[in-house]
């Protein structure tokens, strides 16, 4: 028994030494300026705080604002597909001269590139033997006619005659416009052997797949050698999740913003909703159809604004009620006894008279009009 009142006493009295450093070395901090230990806040007291002379801050009431409610998605700048034509050679053969770029702007008609082409030759010599079977078939034809006319041969052989005629006469027309075709209008003189290549449309070249030098296959096994864009139309084709779908309706008008100048908003009409979604993201391709207003280039991204039917009220408060912190938005609300409250809002599209959309307060609610000089004043 008396051991282990002693060794309760050595116990205590190790306790009372460990305390005392402690408190020594608490001490000698606070005298040598280092930081005094941390304090823990409570969740619920950091954005709640009291301020001398409350009334400095005026106060304003959230307004109300009815508007549709808005779904806002992304998209990108493509051309219109029905006003976009390709360029190619109905001959096959080998490029010797690219008059144009892609990126290029140009104009129907314009020169685009040579082909030196064997099939010129081939289509003009064909052309050189419809001719003269033909002028040997129109002699024939008249020799059957004196002949007929004079009892020698039967009706039948002029018959053939006239036949052969018919036929040699639509085959030099047919070797005609073969040459046409490939770019051949003398047809007096032995072509070049070179087939020029014309813009069939005005617009900007959004492809190309030929380079100089490089060879020209047949229409029917060769890409397109350029393909050329009118650009005063354009599709803006979105991505809008399942569940948003209600937002879209065909024939109606969406505001589309572009990322390179977002304080200008065009009107584009909703022209198709897809009907197979993406099976991975769960989204629909929306397009909109729009007259390009000059700005609006392949492959850039923008910002489509669809609206409900329904309207719903919004709360609005001057733009200068709303504090941006550590990328969120915030007001003040006031308390009892002069304190402030900091409650955290969902910043809204801007409207006129400096005001703005807010979410996660009521309209009527009461915040303090300038939340910048209140948050100042609070850190003082």
């Amino acid at each position: 028994m008396k051991h282990l009142i002693f060794g309760e006493a050595i116990l205590w009295f190790a306790l009372i030494l460990f305390l005392g450093g402690c408190s020594q070395r608490a001490q000698s901090d606070i005298e040598s300026g280092a930081p005094p230990p941390a304090q823990v806040e409570r969740e619920g007291e950091s954005g709640a705080f009291k301020v001398p002379r409350p009334e400095k801050f005026p106060l304003v009431e959230a307004g109300v604002h009815k508007a549709a409610p808005e779904l806002t998605v992304t998209g990108i700048v493509n051309p219109d597909v029905s006003r976009s034509v390709p360029a190619v050679s109905l001959s096959s053969g080998r490029v010797v001269d690219i008059k144009a770029r892609l990126g290029d702007t140009v104009e129907k008609g314009q020169l685009l590139l040579k082909v030196r082409s064997t099939d010129i030759s081939g289509a003009f010599s064909d052309y050189r033997q419809a001719v003269a079977d033909e002028t040997l078939a129109k002699a024939q034809l008249e020799r059957a006619k004196v002949l007929y006319e004079k009892g020698a041969i039967a009706k039948k052989d002029l018959e053939v005659a006239e036949d052969v005629e018919v036929k040699a006469r639509v085959a030099r027309e047919a070797a005609v416009e073969k040459l046409r075709t490939l770019g051949v209008t003398d047809l007096d003189h032995p072509p070049s052997g070179i087939v020029d290549i014309f813009a069939p449309i005005s617009g900007v070249i959004v492809e190309q797949n030929v380079t100089n030098g490089a060879g020209v296959k047949s229409l029917d096994n060769s890409p397109n050698l350029f393909t050329i864009a009118n650009l005063d139309y354009v599709w803006i084709i979105c991505d809008v999740y399942e569940n948003n779908l209600s937002f879209v309706r065909l024939g109606e008008y969406a505001d589309v913003t572009l990322n390179a100048y977002p304080s200008r908003v065009f009107k584009g009409r909703i022209s198709n909703i897809g009907p197979i979604l993406d099976p991975n993201i769960r989204t629909a391709k929306v397009r909109l159809e729009m007259k390009n207003p000059g700005l609006m280039r392949v492959g850039m991204f923008v910002s489509a604004t669809f609206y409900g039917q329904e309207q719903e009220n919004h709360a609005v408060v001057p733009a200068t009620a709303i504090l941006h912190l550590h990328d969120r938005d915030w007001v003040y609300v006031p308390g009892k006894g002069g304190e402030f409250r900091r409650v955290e809002v969902v910043g809204g599209k801007m409207l006129p008279g400096n005001m703005q959309e807010v979410t996660g307060i009521d309209p009527g609610q009461q915040v303090v009009a300038n939340a910048l000089v209140l948050q100042f004043t609070s850190q003082q």
